[in-house]
């Protein structure tokens, strides 16, 4: 049976001299992985070999004997030009597709993630290359981020302590918070001696992961905090380091 649906390609790799295995995150289907036979060909039903972020309407046919989908249609939209010019906006594209494929099943719908997913994409699209941009493009990788979390059921808790519930007063400079992902979010000074993967978090930092509309305004020092205890809350969900991750944190 074929099925139509809204796509991004978040994977693509070689499968012969003419054809790829590509897996799409989709916006009713969730996560598929199909074989576009032909697609390398010069004069392709897809318009050429499908690349990484491509985007549109695809028409797919699944098999209950194939564990591979077959692509028959991708009617691609205009690519994200501004993507290709900046390795950093790619690396973090590419950060976020990584974690897309690690979170989710194959078939498990996630209409949400796939909008946050596309807007995300536009969103780093539509930055010009300046000298505020990758500023900029990390606190877009850190909303992400969280939209992601939430919309997975995993959201950590950032406005009280998952342990002991009490609830923070960000504008209080004698607050000492920590960061643990055994914990699920914040903890309090009172019982990060109960969790030792727990990490310092400055209160500049703390204030952003309790009031997400800091992000806007905050230093890209305390952007780079952030991301650092959110790489490590994710690289303990997935059990292993993002491999995207070094291109962010270690970026200059």
């Amino acid at each position: 049976m074929l099925k139509k649906d809204k796509a991004v390609c978040i994977r693509a790799k070689d499968y012969s001299e003419t054809s790829q295995i590509v897996t799409f995150f989709t916006s009713e289907n969730g996560k598929i992985s199909a074989i576009a036979k032909g697609s390398k060909r010069s004069k392709s039903a897809f318009d050429g070999p499908i690349e990484v972020f491509a985007r549109g309407q695809i028409v797919f046919a699944e098999s209950e004997k194939a564990k591979l989908a077959t692509l028959t249609e991708f009617q691609q939209q205009p690519i994200f030009e501004n993507l290709m010019k900046d390795i950093f906006a790619q690396n973090a594209c590419l950060f976020a597709s990584e974690l897309i494929d690690s979170l989710t099943d194959e078939h498990d719908a996630h209409p949400r993630i796939f909008d946050f997913f596309v807007h995300f994409l536009e969103d780093v699209n539509a930055l010009e290359v300046t000298i505020e941009h990758r500023r900029d493009i990390l606190a877009l990788v850190i909303l992400f981020q969280l939209s992601l979390l939430k919309e997975s059921g995993l959201q950590p808790v950032l406005n009280y302590c998952p342990n002991c519930k009490t609830r923070y007063l960000p504008d209080n400079t004698q607050y000492e918070l920590y960061f643990s992902s055994e914990a699920n979010g914040l903890i309090c000074r009172d019982c990060e001696a109960n969790f030792p993967d727990k990490i310092r978090a400055t209160k500049s930092a703390g204030e952003v992961l309790y009031n997400i509309k800091k992000l806007v305004a905050v230093k890209e020092t305390v952007l780079r905090e952030v991301e650092k205890l959110l790489i490590g809350h994710f690289s303990n969900i997935i059990g292993r380091p993002p491999r995207m991750a070094k291109y962010i944190l270690d970026a200059r």
